[in-house]
């Protein structure tokens, strides 16, 4: 349609009819006269309206779903961000409850012994200046950790300090080739001197050749004179091997320590020695030999059996 004047009077015209048909419409309210007429056009454009919404809907569904599908994926995310802090939460527990493991079987071992200790973490392993078994923990000067004292845990000996720090020291471990502790036999009271030798079990030398051991005995630390480096009664560890005597001046012995160098945690400092040897009162309890069930079984002789158990010959036929 060209922009012409009548054009323009006819715009204008219908405008104004549509206006007043919706005014009448509303005034009328469900007696509306034009009611008639918007049913007729529901009539032929409904169909048209439904399959225009039927065409339009998957798309309006597919972009809710799509919505829909962020909403889900930020709260999937959410709640796998909630499961990894509990596993970490859970695993910070059960790390919890090994370190309480530890720390109160270390305690059993110093209440038994009466030693004074500073319990300490383990925060490093090895040394700077070179390859020995050695283990930094978290207390030092600063905590009244000196040189020389002896450092235990909830099994036994772990070995002895030889450098303080403000804040930390190092531990030089039992399984040290460098590592020597003076040892009692218990039960015999034999004395020697188990040596460290990495990964193997300790190597003890007895002061006497013809010393009575067999393997499973036991062995604590003797202790040193002023109780350093090392106090007396601390376990050490069991006999695994004892080499033949060949008439020597000493005998040797293999021990298999109670402490695992390889998985040490929470360890603990001897700040005080105690006031009398407690000789083999810190040792654990010896496992109960567990009784091998017996079974008698009764055999009762057949009524054709013969007394002494021998049945007659056949006769020859």
């Amino acid at each position: 349609m060209r922009d012409t004047k009548e054009s323009r009077l006819l715009l204008v015209l219908l405008i104004a009819i549509a206006f007043a048909l919706i005014t009448v419409d509303i005034r009328g309210g469900e007696d509306s006269p034009v009611d008639g007429a918007r049913h007729a056009a529901a009539t032929v454009f409904g169909p048209i309206e439904n399959g225009v919404s039927a065409a339009v809907d998957p798309v309006g569904n597919a972009v809710a779903a799509i919505r829909d599908s962020g909403r889900r994926h930020d709260r999937l995310a959410e709640l796998e961000k909630e499961n990894a802090a509990l596993k970490a939460k859970l695993g910070s527990d059960d790390r919890s409850r090994s370190r309480l493991k530890q720390l109160d079987s270390m305690l059993k071992i110093a209440g038994k012994g009466q030693y004074g200790i500073k319990g300490a973490q383990v925060i490093a392993i090895g040394a700077a200046q070179g390859f020995s078994w050695t283990i930094t923990i978290d207390v030092g000067a600063n905590d009244g950790i000196k040189r020389d004292m002896t450092v235990l845990n909830g099994d036994g000996l772990v070995g002895r300090v030889t450098t303080v720090g403000p804040d930390t020291s190092t531990v030089l471990l039992a399984s040290d080739p460098d590592f020597t502790v003076g040892t009692r036999l218990e039960g015999s009271d034999e004395l020697g001197f188990a040596s460290g030798q990495g990964d193997r079990p300790l190597r003890v030398e007895l002061l006497n050749g013809k010393a009575e051991v067999k393997k499973g005995d036991r062995l604590v630390t003797f202790g040193s004179q002023a109780d350093k480096p090392f106090v007396p009664g601390v376990p050490v560890g069991v006999v695994s091997r004892v080499d033949p005597s060949g008439g020597g001046l000493t005998r040797t012995l293999y021990v298999t320590p109670y402490v695992g160098f390889t998985k040490l945690d929470v360890v603990g400092v001897v700040v005080q020695a105690p006031r009398k040897d407690p000789r083999d009162t810190v040792l654990p309890a010896e496992p109960r030999p567990v009784p091998t069930p017996t079974v008698t079984v009764t055999v009762t002789p057949s009524a054709q059996a013969p007394a002494d158990g021998r049945y007659p010959a056949e006769p020859e036929q």
